[in-house]
């Protein structure tokens, strides 16, 4: 369920909506980060590039 401040932004963004290369920006970022996440599932990112986990608690 939407509240009262949702649909003020909303009302806002309906009123002034954003310019087409804002609009091209957030899609080139989507994109982006879908080449990376396709790239890691298909195993073809480098090991460098990748995140280690480091155990919680451990404090050395």
């Amino acid at each position: 369920m939407l509240g009262i401040i949702h649909l003020l932004r909303a009302k806002r963004w309906v009123q002034n909506p954003p310019s087409a290369k804002r609009v091209k920006l957030v899609f080139a970022v989507i994109a982006a980060a879908l080449v990376v996440v396709g790239l890691e599932w298909l195993g073809l990112w480098p090991d460098w590039a990748q995140a280690e986990r480091i155990p919680r608690g451990i404090v050395r």
